[in-house]
C-alpha cells in the first residue's frame, strides 16, 4: 500500500464501517485506548516498577502530541471512543493538558480520562479541566505516611490528598484506585473505603497482578476482590450491582445500600475478564500492545514519525498496524496457566 502524506486536520479517508473497526478473531470489538505518554515517575511503587531506575526514556523517544493526536484521530474514525493517559506518571509529562486540548477536537471521543497518583495534580488541575478533560482516577493504596512510604519508597500521602480534594471539588469524574498487599496495606481496606464514601466518590480495588520489575509478584500476596468484598459486606452490609457499570470494563461496581460513593473490584488474577476486553494500548514510545500481559509489541512511531528524509504514512497505514496488532490477541492473558510467562517490561514501561 502507498504511503501517502495526511494532515491531521484533513484526514484521507473516513473508516466508519465495520471493515475498519477493530474487531479481534473473537469478535472483541475495541473502542478504548489506553495512552501511556511516559515512563517516568516520581514515586516507586513496589507492585509497578523497581526503588532505582537507571534511566527513564529521552524526551526524542516519546511519542510526540502531534503524533499522539493524529493516531488517536485515525483510531476514533474506527471506532475508539475513549481514551485513557497514562504513565509511568503522566503529570510528569510537561504540559500535558495541551495534549488534552488537542484529543478534545477529535469527533467521536465520549470520554478523555487520566490516572495519576495525583502528587503534581493540585497545581495542575485547572489546566485540564480547561483543555477538555472529563474522568479522572488517582492511585491511593493506604491513608498512613509509614505504609505510604513502605509502598511508593518515597514520601508524599499529604500531596496526594491534597491533588483528591482538589479532583473532588473539580467538575471531573472521580475514582479512586487502590492496590492491597497481604503484608502491608490489607488493614487501609475499610479506612480507605469511608474516606471514599465521606467524599461520595467510587473506590477499585486492583488485584496484585504480576507486572512488578523486580519479578517478586507471588499469589500469596494477592488479596483478591472476593476476599475484600467479604470485609466490605461484613462492615456495611449486602451490595447491590451498579445501575450504570459497563460489561466491557474491567471492574465490577457496586452499589452500597445508602448509595453514598461506590466500589468496584478488578480481579484480573482470580477472575479474568478477558472476554469482554476492549481495550488497546500504547507505550510511551509508540508501541501498540493489545493486552496487559502480552509479550508481543506493534511499532507504530516508526511510520508516525520516520527519519530524516522519511515519507510521511497514510491514515490506512497508522490503522494496518492497529489492527494487526488487534488481530493477534489472545483469548485470554493466562495467568493461572502453569506456562504464563510475565511480560518483559514492567507496569511502569508498558502503561498502567
Amino acid at each position: 500500500m502507498p504511503l501517502v502524506p495526511c494532515s491531521l486536520a484533513n484526514p484521507t479517508m473516513e473508516f466508519q464501517n465495520l471493515e475498519s473497526q477493530l474487531i479481534d478473531r473473537f469478535g472483541r470489538v475495541h473502542t478504548s485506548l489506553r495512552v501511556s505518554v511516559t515512563d517516568a515517575c516520581n514515586i516507586r511503587c513496589r507492585y509497578c516498577m523497581p526503588e532505582s531506575v537507571e534511566g527513564f526514556l529521552p524526551q526524542n523517544h516519546l511519542l510526540s502530541f502531534p503524533s499522539i493526536t493524529r493516531l488517536v484521530s485515525v483510531l476514533a474514525q474506527a471506532g475508539v471512543n475513549k481514551v485513557r493517559l497514562t504513565g509511568g506518571e503522566p503529570l510528569m509529562r510537561p504540559k500535558l493538558w495541551e495534549l488534552v486540548a488537542q484529543l478534545a477536537e477529535i469527533k467521536g471521543l465520549r470520554q478523555i480520562a487520566l490516572t495519576t497518583n495525583g502528587m503534581l495534580l493540585a497545581s495542575q488541575l485547572d489546566q485540564f479541566v480547561r483543555a477538555g478533560l472529563t474522568h479522572i482516577n488517582l492511585s491511593l493504596d493506604t491513608l498512613r505516611e509509614p505504609a505510604f512510604r513502605q509502598i511508593s519508597r518515597r514520601d508524599g500521602l499529604d500531596r496526594v490528598l491534597e491533588g483528591i480534594q482538589a479532583a473532588v471539588e473539580s467538575p471531573l469524574k472521580v475514582r479512586i484506585n487502590a492496590l492491597l498487599l497481604r503484608d502491608i496495606n490489607l488493614d487501609d481496606c475499610l479506612p480507605l473505603i469511608h474516606y471514599a464514601r465521606k467524599l461520595g466518590v467510587v473506590i477499585r480495588f486492583i488485584e496484585f497482578m504480576p507486572l512488578d520489575a523486580n519479578r517478586s509478584w507471588s499469589q500469596s500476596q494477592v488479596v483478591t476482590g472476593s476476599e475484600i468484598r467479604r470485609l466490605v459486606e461484613d462492615e456495611f452490609g449486602p451490595l447491590a450491582p451498579s445501575d450504570h457499570s459497563d460489561p466491557s470494563q474491567p471492574a465490577k461496581d457496586y452499589l452500597f445500600q445508602d448509595r453514598i460513593g461506590g466500589i468496584g473490584f478488578i480481579s484480573p488474577v482470580s477472575e479474568p475478564f478477558c472476554s469482554s476486553c476492549n481495550r488497546l494500548r500504547l507505550t510511551a514510545d509508540g508501541k501498540f500492545r493489545n493486552c496487559l500481559f502480552g509479550r508481543e509489541e506493534w511499532d507504530v512511531k516508526s511510520i508516525l514519525e520516520p527519519s530524516e528524509g522519511g515519507s510521511p504514512c497514510s491514515d490506512e497505514a497508522i490503522l494496518a498496524v492497529a489492527k494487526k496488532c488487534v488481530a493477534n490477541k489472545h483469548a485470554s492473558h493466562g495467568i493461572s496457566e502453569t506456562h504464563f510467562q510475565p511480560p518483559e517490561r514492567a507496569m511502569y514501561q508498558i502503561g498502567g
